[in-house]
């Protein structure tokens, strides 16, 4: 178990690896993404309160979903990295950042639109709608946290301690609607002994959450197999791959 556990840390494997998973990854992404979005936009019946106006909870529940798990894999994983010193893990930790403030703004924009028709505003300071605004501010900070440090090795150091300070935003996120009053809906999918959505509208929605997951981790392991290259660039298998080769253990 051991010796799987530190040849995946490995750059050389874990490249090779992450190349073949963002394949396996992408495509079921793209079809799940189809059938979920014909699912919800066509197969779905109106809300009987909203109207179609409900339909863009196939895009912002799963981003605000990602926009938290993101958050919370960015965390761990600059956590391994601090503890074991494992490099790699501080390469998934900074590859994570861009991703997760990417659905984290998609959530904020298509929570907006929605909020425009429901509430008449596209903004109110409501608790979860704050929180989540900090959150977008936490990956910004993240990332430029990182850009101030020239020394790589300091950057992963600081990155990783602001990214374990912030995760405290993410419960505060999720629970919001229950600890304050909110002008935000409470939960739903989380109720799973009933949720709160008929099941014609709920099975598009869990779709497009898992076509949404495979989707960010199809990118994640694109984007790590670019970080984990530009950090190894002076080591012999990352001049291979560079020239074009294919040295023993590193497959495109």
């Amino acid at each position: 178990m051991w010796n799987w556990f530190f040849k995946l840390a490995s750059p050389p494997h874990f490249y090779a690896l992450a190349g073949r998973l963002s394949y396996w990854l992408l495509v079921p992404a793209v079809v799940l993404l189809a059938i979920g979005a014909w699912g919800g936009l066509v197969l779905a019946p109106p809300d009987y309160q909203q109207g179609d106006a409900f339909r863009i909870i196939y895009v912002h529940v799963p981003s605000a979903y990602l926009s938290m798990m993101i958050y919370v894999t960015m965390a761990t994983a600059g956590a391994i990295g601090l503890i074991w010193r494992i490099k790699l893990a501080h390469a998934v930790a900074a590859s994570c950042a861009p991703i997760g403030a990417s659905f984290t703004f998609a959530a904020l924009v298509t929570g907006a639109v929605w909020g425009k028709p429901m509430w008449g505003t596209y903004w109110e300071w409501d608790p979860r709608l704050t929180a989540e605004l900090i959150l977008l501010f936490l990956y910004f900070g993240y990332m430029g946290l990182r850009g101030a440090f020239e020394n790589l090795t300091q950057a992963d150091r600081a990155s990783a301690m602001l990214a374990i300070a912030g995760v405290v935003n993410v419960p505060i996120i999720h629970f919001s609607v229950i600890w304050w009053a909110s002008l935000h809906q409470g939960p739903t999918l989380s109720k799973l002994e009933a949720p709160s959505i008929s099941g014609d509208m709920l099975w598009p929605l869990l779709t497009m959450i898992l076509a949404f997951t495979l989707f960010f981790l199809g990118i994640l392991a694109m984007r790590v197999r670019a970080e984990v290259l530009e950090r190894e660039v002076q080591s012999r298998w990352a001049e291979d791959v560079l020239r074009g080769a294919s040295p023993a253990g590193v497959n495109s």
